[in-house]
């Protein structure tokens, strides 16, 4: 099971990356707090001081089109928003 779906990289968790050493993650569904710290760990060579976990659920969708209405589903999420030690970072760009 990969633990790590995707990091979150949107304005509110670089700001929190920025100020408060924090950064999120969509994660899979089953992952507890250990499986999340040991991969994110494994991952980027960071040491974690904590990790917060919430399961985001999925909305339902309502579209109005010429054809009729359609609705749908989005998908439920959970996040985790992990906490690292104090002058450690994580470079998400890297990669690219």
């Amino acid at each position: 099971m990969n633990v790590i779906i995707k990091p979150l990289i949107t304005e509110k968790m670089t700001a929190a990356g920025e100020k408060f050493n924090r950064y999120g993650f969509i994660v899979h569904k089953k992952a507890n707090k250990l499986q999340i710290k040991q991969a994110v760990e494994e991952l980027y060579n960071v040491t974690v001081s904590s990790v917060n976990t919430m399961i985001r659920p999925g909305k339902a969708k309502i579209k109005y089109t010429k054809t009729g209405v359609l609705q749908g589903r989005t998908n439920a999420v959970k996040k985790a928003i992990v906490e690292i030690k104090e002058g450690e970072t994580i470079d998400f760009y890297s990669n690219i």
